[in-house]
């Protein structure tokens, strides 16, 4: 890990909308140690009451990005490992977008190290405009990555700017053959990552970046097949400087997992987390892929973007050795003390199917719990799990029939409902298609595609009838421009979106559509003593 440079004007703006949130708890706890400490008597001001509330400054759109996959070279106990290329044709190319507002202003933006470095400047700042536009500008970027960065936006007009940003992998030949993808996420305090395994000829990597100026405690705790008990030694207090990324082999944690999640937890420093998963079974290839964040615990998970096999092709391939895993299932972790009785639904374009080895399920308090989607027709399907106790869930499925050749594997997290105003990059290669479901009512999704120039053209709608999933193929161009990222909105009952990749072979990834631009926020404050 290279020291970190001398910090830019970019690099303090970037780093101190990380630190705003924490700076107002920081202000609002001085405040009323101060009001303890004095002599003076309650005034009615302190009274009891609704605490009021205080506006949080708004700071700057953060997602951070994976560097591209990487082959280990040893077999590193935890941490430290060391790597080296994936492959000779591997690529790893990074697509941002930045979308203004209606009155014409424009946010500045940028492509920038972990550390804060600028590498590419996305877009200017630009004010409101005296005559409003047709369409509200925008900007893309694209750029081949060599290691983990992220996208700053500055706010504009009083809220957090729209912008988002896609890593897109791919090789088609060495140990890393396949498609990964990852949607850059902004760093968090509480971070749950699902799909991972760690049986022999798995191999899973921990990546946890820390973007701000503020050092990072983190705490791993870990979910596997059978409860873990206590937590595995050094997965307590690591440190995670400013400005840096650090990187754990799971396998020294918890060996010999079928089915692995990991609860990031950080104090100081919020971080971003994302788990790099292969396999290689014997001398057979099985694939690559990005385990981003999933939706924290819930009585309701919806996961979207699944691409399932012809059953019976399936069925043959997980019949052979060391190609058990090989198979679409939906992964369920249940962190609480108590089990879940687990309901699952699975429903395509023409609504629900049956799922062959039922619809409820036992997931034991404590583990992940692995449901199998076999038999289930091939196609593009939706799921959608609840129960009476909270859980997460992210499926798994598998792109290829043969085990004489190489496989790719995918791994869809499930997400929250689609809102108004998402920045979806979707990139500039292989097949992009965008996958919505509404599990319940009636659903409309709106998609605005925006082309390589910068430029907003027609929207796109679809009709989503309750407990069908609907498709939409990125075409090669709209009105003779390259679609590469779209805005979408979604209305009337809870819909659910993500991106399905696909390349030329077998090549499969999901990327999760992340939440819109949110307005501003405030902070109940009680002063009293």
């Amino acid at each position: 890990m290279t020291p970190a440079s001398k910090p830019t004007s970019t690099t303090r703006l970037v780093r101190r909308a990380l630190g705003v949130a924490a700076g107002v708890v920081v202000l609002a706890a001085g405040t009323g140690l101060a009001v303890a400490g004095g002599t003076v008597p309650q005034s009615p001001a302190l009274a009891p009451g609704t605490p009021p509330a205080v506006d949080v400054p708004v700071g700057q759109t953060i997602g951070v990005c994976p560097g591209p996959a990487e082959l280990l070279r040893g077999t590193p106990v935890q941490g430290d490992p060391q790597f080296s290329p994936a492959s000779k044709s591997a690529s790893s190319q990074l697509t941002a977008a930045v979308i203004g507002e209606p009155s014409g202003a424009m946010p500045s933006s940028t492509i920038a190290g972990i550390d804060g470095s600028v590498q590419q400047k996305v877009s200017d700042g630009k004010d409101a405009s005296a005559a409003p536009p047709a369409a509200p500008p925008a900007a893309v970027a694209s750029r081949a990555s060599t290691a983990p960065s992220l996208l700053a936006a500055s706010a504009l007009e009083g809220r957090p700017s729209s912008a988002a940003a896609l890593l897109r992998y791919s090789a088609d030949d060495g140990d890393l053959r396949g498609i990964a993808a990852a949607s850059c996420a902004a760093p968090a305090n509480d971070l749950w990552l699902g799909g991972a395994s760690t049986l022999v000829g798995r191999t899973s990597v921990l990546y946890l970046s820390n973007p701000t100026t503020t050092p990072s405690t983190v705490n791993l705790d870990f979910f596997g097949d059978q409860p873990l008990g206590q937590p595995p030694a050094g997965s307590r207090g690591i440190q995670i400087p400013p400005g840096s990324t650090k990187s754990f082999v799971l396998g020294g944690f918890v060996p010999g997992q079928r089915n692995v999640s990991v609860h990031v937890r950080s104090s100081g420093g919020p971080v971003a987390a994302v788990i790099q998963q292969s396999a290689l079974r014997g001398l057979t290839p099985g694939g690559v892929d990005f385990l981003t964040p999933v939706g924290g615990p819930s009585n309701r998970q919806v996961t979207t973007g699944i691409e399932l096999q012809d059953p019976a092709a399936a069925r043959d391939l997980a019949s052979h050795r060391g190609f058990d895993d090989a198979t679409a299932a939906l992964q369920v972790t249940v962190p609480g003390a108590n089990d879940a009785v687990v309901q699952v639904r699975v429903f395509g374009p023409d609504g629900p199917v049956t799922l062959p080895s039922g619809a409820v399920f036992t997931a034991k308090a404590g583990t992940v719990t692995e449901i199998p989607l076999a038999g289930v027709p091939a196609g593009k399907y939706s799921v959608a799990a609840s129960s009476d106790v909270s859980f997460t869930a992210s499926v798994r499925m598998v792109k290829g029939t043969s085990d004489k050749d190489p496989l790719d594997f995918a791994v869809s997290g499930a997400q929250a409902r689609l809102g108004d105003g998402h920045v979806v990059p979707v990139g500039d290669a292989g097949s992009r298609t965008l996958v919505f479901s509404a599990p319940d009512g009636r659903a409309k999704v709106t998609a605005v595609p925006v082309t390589a120039d910068g430029k907003l053209h027609a929207p796109v709608s679809l009709d989503l009838a309750g407990s069908t999933t609907a498709t939409l193929e990125v075409p090669d161009t709209v009105d003779g421009a390259k679609p590469v990222a779209y805005s979408i909105s979604a209305s009337g009952d809870p819909a659910y979106g993500s991106i399905l990749l696909g390349g030329d072979g077998t090549g499969i990834s999901v990327a999760s559509i992340l939440p819109a631009a949110g307005g501003r926020q405030s902070l109940p404050v009680t002063l009293g003593y």
